[in-house]
């Protein structure tokens, strides 16, 4: 079981970061650029900026990289997201589970205006998870050989659980270190 939950995490830990990178490295051109829905509301939201994207996918990037090179080092028996044997298919493996965080957190930004709900508003389970299935299915529909070997059932179960809790956690962090506006 502590095997299942090392490599859950190992595997997962990239794209946990890119939230917080985005928070940390984000501001500047909202996304949306202001721009209003059908419905009057906002597309995104003034939390989601280009360089908050794009410094989120950097910092799953990078911190995937660090975990590839521990991994090769000491020949540790978990992931080192080598979709081959080449560094550009690990760099691959890397840039789709960042960008599939991203890309999660976006949709569930989008589906909370269509809901009425304000930028930093809470939706439950949408507000943790958007960015891990964000992740699985771009992995799933981009790499699936890859995704559905190092990642199993129970990989899944325990992300679906441990999720929540370390998602509030940090966002609790980010909330008394000045940078997050609400605690969730």
């Amino acid at each position: 079981m502590i095997d299942i939950v090392v490599q859950a995490l190992w595997f997962m830990f990239p794209a946990y970061t890119t939230g917080p990178g985005a928070v940390f490295l984000g501001g500047g051109r909202r996304m949306d650029s202001g721009r209003l829905a059908k419905d009057g509301r906002p597309l995104l939201g003034k939390g989601k900026t280009w360089r908050g994207f794009f410094g989120g996918m950097l910092t799953g990037i990078f911190t995937g990289s660090v975990l590839a090179v521990l991994s090769r080092m000491y020949s540790l028996p978990v992931t080192d997201f080598r979709l081959g044997e080449g560094v550009l298919e690990c760099i691959t493996a890397l840039l789709l589970i960042s960008l599939g965080a991203m890309l999660g957190d976006l949709m569930g930004s989008y589906i909370k205006r269509r809901m009425g709900i304000e930028s930093g508003g809470r939706l439950p389970l949408m507000d943790q998870l958007d960015f891990v299935f964000g992740t699985w299915l771009l992995l799933a529909a981009a790499a699936p050989s890859w995704f559905f070997s190092v990642f199993t059932a129970w990989h899944a179960i325990f992300i679906l659980v441990f999720t929540p809790v370390a998602h509030r956690i940090t966002n609790i962090a980010g909330y008394y270190l000045g940078k997050k506006e609400v605690p969730w």
